[in-house]
């Protein structure tokens, strides 16, 4: 397939000193960052299931400047993301998504807030299953939700990378 093809999935290894993350765009923005040390098959298993039709290639040039980005959020030099993303989801976790991007830097919130702020406050559980499903960490800050109770709750990278991303943003 051509380099342009809307049909293409790019990705690329991100290295950070502590983590390798593989990060992922297609032509519209970056569409998903992996789990810390998690082997590529991850990011096969969620292309062919979002993104069926997409063809996955390597190619570091067209995720450099989302890895540029990532990286100076890693080392404290950016707080806000400004290239495109690509989110791929159901409508209710398009909803959540867009929730998590209003977290301001260096705040957290509940997922009973998130369920009150997307005006379902009985789906506090259908929230946590979004928030567990987003593609794109740290640029969708779902580090940033907490339990009611303070505890930090799941997340897909681990307790131990959510403490230190929260750390970072204290």
């Amino acid at each position: 397939m051509e380099k342009n093809s809307k049909n293409n999935v790019y990705w690329t290894l991100l290295n950070h000193s502590q983590w390798k993350m593989y990060i992922a765009a297609t032509t519209e923005g970056l569409c998903y960052i992996g789990t810390p040390n998690a082997p590529f098959g991850e990011l096969e298993a969620w292309v062919n299931k979002r993104l069926p039709s997409h063809v996955l290639i390597e190619e570091a040039d067209i995720l450099q400047p989302h890895a540029v980005e990532l990286m100076g959020y890693l080392k404290e030099r950016r707080r806000d993301f400004a290239l495109p993303i690509d989110l791929h989801g159901t409508p209710f976790q398009q909803i959540v998504w867009k929730a998590l991007q209003e977290i301001p830097y260096g705040r957290t919130v509940s997922y009973s807030e998130i369920a009150e702020r997307i005006e379902k406050p009985n789906a506090v559980r259908a929230v946590g299953t979004a928030i567990g499903a987003n593609p794109v960490l740290i640029i969708v800050p779902c580090h940033r939700v907490i339990a009611k109770s303070g505890k930090l709750g799941g997340f897909r990278a681990g307790l131990e990378m959510k403490e230190q991303l929260l750390e970072l943003e204290r």
